[in-house]
């Protein structure tokens, strides 16, 4: 009811835990705090806040033109309702390294568990589009080392993604993820991995936790969590997948609208009221409410 009961320092601490232990993390993309509170109920490990999404969410195109404000206003509301751990798209840290040191600061005071920081040219665009561009390593890991500096609660995971692969190719991947783990990251984002032997050789490459991005419609073949963690990945995201299944339902609807005039045809696809309701826990409110205001006016309808 309203909010978690979970501290945020121990989600990230759980979070750090889980890994540390080897297990899978999956985390479905949460595009608003009701589908955070289904991919907790569902019982998935994490709850991953995309960047594409909360563009989308605006009305706006993923290249890099939310704010670190709304970034984490949106991840603030989806970490509360869920007591599991949340990992954020923070693009290119909304600045440069200062910028990047206080949106570390910002997305801890949100109670975000981690946070992902890219090595795209600012302004960034989506890592599965053509165009990307790198900057060179030495501002790389100077975001990284910023963010770390700028930490306060060490079990916050600063994990660095890299769009390299496509653009100077699977070596230079390589390459660039060593550096970043030297330079303080937590855990290694490789965006665009084209093979499950790219995985694996990323996963060879460094010490930390890597993930993978299995995204629709993008450059890497959407395989399984179970073929992700035979080859050593540690956390697989699904960013825009809840989102997608969400709008093509409303599409689907609003032409039903169009050629049917009702909806009903519609009816048993929807979740219905009770579903809900149980979703958003009614009854607890209730509870609370009749816990409370138990006081009797019965006596209070005199003159005095």
């Amino acid at each position: 009811m309203l909010h978690s009961t979970v501290p945020a320092a121990t989600k990230r601490a759980d979070f750090r835990a889980r890994l540390a232990a080897g297990d899978l993390v999956r985390m479905p993309g949460a595009f608003n705090p009701l589908s955070a509170a289904l991919i907790q109920e569902k019982g998935f490990e994490g709850v991953y806040i995309s960047g594409a999404v909360l563009s989308a969410d605006l009305g706006l195109p993923d290249i890099g033109l939310t704010t670190l404000t709304e970034v984490a206003q949106r991840g603030g509301q989806i970490a509360r309702v869920t007591d599991l751990p949340t990992l954020i798209d923070a693009d290119t840290g909304f600045g440069e390294p200062m910028n990047v040191a206080r949106t570390v600061q910002v997305l801890e005071d949100a109670g975000i568990s981690g946070m992902h920081l890219e090595d795209q040219v600012n302004p960034k665009r989506c890592g599965h589009l053509d165009g990307k561009e790198v900057v060179d390593e030495a501002t790389a890991l100077k975001r990284i080392r910023a963010a770390v500096q700028g930490r306060r609660d060490p079990n916050f995971l600063i994990m660095a993604r890299t769009d390299i692969r496509g653009v100077e190719g699977m070596a230079a991947a390589v390459d660039r993820a060593k550096a970043l783990q030297d330079a303080g990251a937590d855990a290694i984002f490789p965006e665009a991995m084209a093979s499950l032997e790219e995985f694996a050789a990323i996963r060879a490459a460094v010490e930390v936790p890597i993930l993978a991005n299995m995204t629709e419609f993008g450059r890497s073949e959407l395989f399984t969590t179970r073929q992700l963690a035979d080859v050593g990945v540690n956390i697989v995201i699904f960013p825009v997948s809840l989102l997608r299944i969400a709008m093509g339902a409303a599409e689907r609807a609003l032409e039903t609208i169009q050629t049917e005039g009702s909806l009903a045809s519609r009816v048993p696809e929807m979740q219905t009221r009770a579903r809900l309701y149980e979703l958003l826990d009614y009854e607890g409110y209730s509870a609370f409410d009749s816990g409370i205001y138990t006081f009797d006016l019965t006596n209070n309808r005199g003159g005095a």
